[in-house]
């Protein structure tokens, strides 16, 4: 049985792997870290876990020698800044790290420190690999620092990757319109995500080009089309607890009719079974992917204005964070990717 440690457990991403690893085949919870809870034991912050396999791990305050003698793998589940320094540490000792931050994704340093702050860990950037199993499953099978993608880029990345990779669209002219349920902000105490701030309402925030996804969405659409590929990237607070639906505008670089692109997204992701590809005439809806791992997209053809509509549906706590650290995990071990990961989505 595979040991593994958690970092910043008392976020909605570390309550999600805790939820994922007690019903893991291969892996289990062995230790957990949060400065506020030290000394607690995991059921008695998260009382859904009571009787399951790890709900009687100690919390301890974060220590990565520590975390390096008992774990073989460690999920980092802390903001910007924090996790760049404890997966540098876990790394130098031996230890195979997921980082659930933004602090390796980004290839160039200089990106990073144009959207975040300045990057301590330099070195490291190059040993890391960018968490997307469809796209880099052989990569992540070799690593030992994995950079786990974010939820929006998640969404918007496998939404387009089918149309740039085969050139079907105009590399500069895409708008992502994308939606989250409030867990995507995390579980601080902020006013911006009280219920009564949020239910019955919807907003946009850090719209023209100002959220900090950006760049990591550019990055990797931009390797897909061999070309640099330029995004306004527009997201949107849904009252709702999960889930992430994005729907994309690209301009079809040639004319194509709707079994055209049905017939080439349908080819382009036959064999990679959590990318669902919508029947003609079927929309995507959040609900249908909550708790997996399943990203559905639709794509539909305006002929009128040449555009191609992309819709794409994943739930952001597992498929957009938690779910998809795990399925980087067992890549990483040579296990299944689908291991623990194989549940139905939670409908209703």
């Amino acid at each position: 049985m595979l040991k593994a440690g958690l970092v910043g457990v008392t976020g909605y991403t570390g309550m999600e792997l805790a939820r994922i690893l007690a019903s893991h085949p291969s892996m289990r919870l062995t230790a957990a870290t949060s400065r506020q809870d030290a000394g607690r034991r995991l059921d008695a912050i998260y009382p859904f876990l009571q009787g399951l396999p790890g709900s009687d791990v100690v919390l301890s305050e974060p220590d990565p020698d520590d975390l390096a003698r008992r774990c073989d793998v460690v999920f980092l589940a802390v903001p910007h800044g924090v996790a760049m320094e404890i997966g540098a540490s876990l790394f130098d000792a031996g230890v195979k790290v997921i980082d659930l931050s933004a602090d390796f994704r980004l290839r160039s340093a200089d990106v990073y420190e144009q959207w975040y702050k300045p990057h301590t860990r330099q070195s490291h950037l190059a040993y890391a690999v960018y968490g997307l199993p469809e796209l880099y499953s052989e990569e992540i099978r070799k690593a030992r620092l994995v950079a786990n993608p974010g939820c929006y880029p998640t969404a918007s990345i496998l939404g387009l990757y089918a149309a740039l990779k085969n050139g079907i669209c105009d590399p500069c002219d895409i708008i992502i319109d994308a939606k989250s349920g409030t867990t995507g902000a995390g579980r601080k105490a902020a006013v911006s995500s009280l219920f009564c701030e949020v239910a019955d309402s919807f907003r946009p925030y850090n719209i023209g080009g100002k959220h900090r996804h950006t760049p990591e969405i550019e990055q990797e659409l931009s390797l897909a089309a061999g070309c640099p590929v330029t995004v306004s990237f527009n997201p949107h607070l849904l009252p709702i607890g999960r889930g992430i639906l994005a729907t994309i505008y690209a301009r079809l670089s040639t004319p194509l009719s709707q079994a055209d692109v049905q017939a080439l997204y349908e080819d382009h992701w036959k064999d990679f079974s959590w990318v669902r590809v919508m029947p003609a005439g079927r929309l995507p809806e959040t609900r249908n992917v909550r708790g997996s791992m399943f990203c559905d997209i639709s794509v539909t053809v305006d002929s009128r204005t040449g555009r191609l509509i992309i819709t794409s549906a994943i739930d952001n706590l597992c498929r957009g964070a938690s779910g998809q650290a795990v399925a980087n995990a067992n890549l990483m071990f040579g296990l299944p990717a689908s291991s623990g990961l194989a549940s139905a989505p939670l409908v209703p």
